[in-house]
């Protein structure tokens, strides 16, 4: 099957399309006001008051990345269009990971959006989603994606079982490298992401780690993983003298 027209890439582009069409026309409110070394002179401020106009990568970066605008969620419906097309493309850029992008929706609150514009929000994460773990080659990483998505909505399940839903080999592989990436900080009790949503690392570490203790494994022989990264995973199941005891441990220290 042609890449591009997968039933996943053509829900993509759908969901793109669905966000361009109802935040078309959108602005920043006229007050709006933020310092230049968040965001920029008078005449970058003004452009977020002008609909439809096309930011620079860094001026796109700095508006969902800032904190302090008045009405943080107008901003967003202003750039929305520019944005989602960019992380659908891995051309969205940030300082410390791409989470940070669902941070700042979340800040936000898409969810308590009028109900067209939050269905658009919606679908396009979950379109995302499972474009990624269906693509062999994703613009993004699926460890990256997930965590954004997981910022996003505050919650990690529904990303969870969509990716427990896709039992074939290319989801498969893009959790053996997940696994890769996150077994370090994991075995450290520490969630392999930067979380800002309010104090649920705990929790959502709690989640993640018990759902690859029950999903991974098998999913992982079926990649011919390492030995040693089934060794992690088993790892995670063990506490206390019982996991660092292990003939298995890493020689490393936290």
């Amino acid at each position: 099957m042609n890449p591009d027209r997968t039933p996943e890439r053509l829900r993509l582009d759908a969901a793109l399309d669905r966000v361009a069409v109802t935040f078309r026309g959108m602005t920043a409110r006229p007050d709006e006001q933020n310092c230049e070394c968040h965001w920029g002179g008078a005449e970058d401020l003004a452009r977020l008051k002008v609909p439809d106009a096309e930011l620079s990568p860094d001026r796109l970066r700095a508006a969902w990345q800032a904190e302090d605008w008045d009405d943080h969620a107008s901003v967003l419906r202003r750039i929305l269009p520019q944005l989602s097309t960019a992380l659908a493309g891995g051309r969205a850029e940030s300082l410390f990971g791409i989470e940070e992008v669902g941070y700042s929706l979340a800040l936000g609150e898409w969810w308590q959006w009028p109900a067209e514009q939050a269905a658009a929000v919606r679908e396009f994460l979950h379109a995302w989603w499972a474009h990624t773990l269906t693509g062999p080659d994703p613009a993004v990483p699926a460890h990256e994606v997930l965590a954004l998505c997981a910022e996003a909505s505050t919650t990690l399940s529904p990303w969870l079982h969509t990716w427990e839903a896709h039992t074939h080999a290319v989801a498969d592989r893009h959790l053996a490298e997940a696994v890769a990436h996150w077994e370090y900080r994991l075995l450290g009790d520490q969630l392999p992401w930067e979380s800002w949503n309010w104090g649920n690392e705990e929790e959502t570490r709690t989640e993640l780690t018990a759902w690859l203790i029950c999903h991974a494994p098998v999913r992982l022989r079926a990649q011919n993983a390492p030995a040693e990264l089934l060794h992690r995973v088993r790892l995670l199941g063990l506490t206390g003298p019982a996991r660092w005891e292990d003939p298995h441990w890493p020689n490393r220290t936290y």
